[in-house]
């Protein structure tokens, strides 16, 4: 399936981030924690995740997101929502900073989102990484330093000051330059499409009948992969010589020959599953991509 990894899995995916065992919804509103970066995976894989992140990252590496890049190669911080799927992939050894994480929930709290719709950290399409100096560099990690301290505090409105010291860099960050060196991939196609394939080929298999197919259409695609949809298609069929909603048609209807035959599912449960409202249209979907009904297809596996 079209997967967003959630706060869940990424702590089981980076154990040492929660050693600490805080609970999902440790704020009470929402989930806050504050972890140092020295013990950072070399590669985090391209996906949206279900929580914002602020990073300071000290250490080399790319940032990845659909069809651009970004080398960090000094000081940076970088904000993160689940908006835009990025993966990160690691170019130094030496991996050190800060990261925090939370939910909407959490910087929700107090209601005063609304004085945060341009930051760097809210605004879609806005530029999330900021390079920084070295006296920067030191305010910052102060504060961070300041909210690894307070997680282990018993001070009762110890979240509230936490939400504080979030704003605090996110103003920060609101005064700096953000980055201007995003480059586009040299072979911005071929990544598109790689990334299109993989995401589609991660839909499949469908295990229950309650399971519907999340992404159907090539503008679902488009959008989980934060490109324009016309974009997606012209990449795509540039590398396949196919457009994109031939090749999700021609996986969906390997999936429904697939459950036809290997499952005892009605014909109305393989239709829901693969994203069809109504059987009647996923019977004229089947024949007119196969020549035979669904469940002339199932007598003749038989």
């Amino acid at each position: 399936m079209n997967h967003t990894e959630t706060i869940e899995e990424f702590y089981q995916r980076v154990p040492q981030a929660n050693a600490s065992g805080h609970r999902l919804n440790n704020a009470g509103a929402g989930h806050f924690n504050v972890y140092s970066r020295n013990h950072c995976r070399v590669q985090a894989p391209y996906s949206r995740r279900d929580f914002y992140k602020v990073s300071l990252i000290i250490g080399e590496g790319i940032l990845h997101y659909a069809d651009k890049w970004i080398a960090i190669d000094r000081p940076a911080l970088l904000f993160s929502n689940p908006v835009i799927p990025y993966s990160w992939e690691a170019s130094s050894e030496k991996q050190e900073g800060w990261f925090c994480l939370f939910t909407e929930a959490f910087i929700n709290a107090n209601e005063r989102k609304d004085g945060l719709q341009d930051s760097p950290l809210f605004k879609i399409g806005g530029n999330p990484v900021f390079f920084i100096d070295e006296i920067q560099q030191e305010e910052v990690s102060a504060i961070f330093r300041k909210m690894a301290a307070e997680m282990d505090s018993e001070y009762t409105h110890k979240y509230d000051l936490l939400r504080n010291y979030l704003h605090l860099i996110i103003h920060e960050a609101m005064k700096m330059q953000p980055a201007g060196s995003f480059e586009k991939h040299a072979n911005a196609p071929s990544r598109i499409t790689s990334l299109f394939m993989e995401l589609l080929e991660r839909q499949f298999p469908i295990d229950s009948p309650e399971e519907a197919l999340r992404l159907k259409t090539a503008n679902d695609y488009a959008q989980s992969l934060s490109v324009h949809a016309n974009h997606l298609n012209r990449s795509v069929k540039e590398v396949t010589g196919k457009t994109t909603t031939a090749l999700i048609s021609e996986r969906i209807t390997k999936e429904a020959r697939a459950l036809l035959q290997h499952t005892d599912w009605n014909i109305a449960e393989v239709a829901y599953s693969l994203g069809f409202e109504y059987p009647a249209y996923f019977n004229q979907f089947f024949k007119k991509h196969t020549g035979v009904t669904p469940g002339d297809a199932r007598s003749m596996a038989v």
